[in-house]
């Protein structure tokens, strides 16, 4: 991983930290855009986007770290998390689904460490 992705990164996190979401997503795209793979840019980008009510959005972003990251139980249960968020800014029942989905998978993994 490059310095500038982890300077960037950085950045977007003062941003978030000073209310500045816009901005901070604008340098979390900025990371991604040179490093694609970068769990923690989507990891926060997630979390960013789940704040504006983007919920699909946010959704795509934490499905991505557990892409990334498939065998992190952390990965699984913040997916959940963000599933169940997307249920309450959407009263879509299938993130309900989705999150149990999530919790059942990131205990299987928690057993198997």
């Amino acid at each position: 991983m490059s310095d500038d992705v982890v300077q960037l990164y950085d950045e977007a996190d003062r941003l978030k930290t000073e209310g500045k979401l816009d901005e901070a997503v604008a340098k979390l795209q900025e990371t991604l855009a040179i490093d694609e793979n970068y769990a923690l840019a989507h990891s926060a980008l997630s979390v960013i986007l789940q704040r504006q009510d983007q919920h699909e959005q946010a959704v795509k972003h934490a499905q991505r770290v557990c892409e990334l990251e498939p065998n992190d139980p952390f990965s699984f249960t913040a997916m959940s998390v963000t599933f169940q968020r997307a249920y309450a800014g959407t009263n879509n029942m299938e993130y309900i689904r989705l999150a149990e989905d999530a919790m059942e998978r990131s205990r299987q993994l928690s057993q198997g460490m």
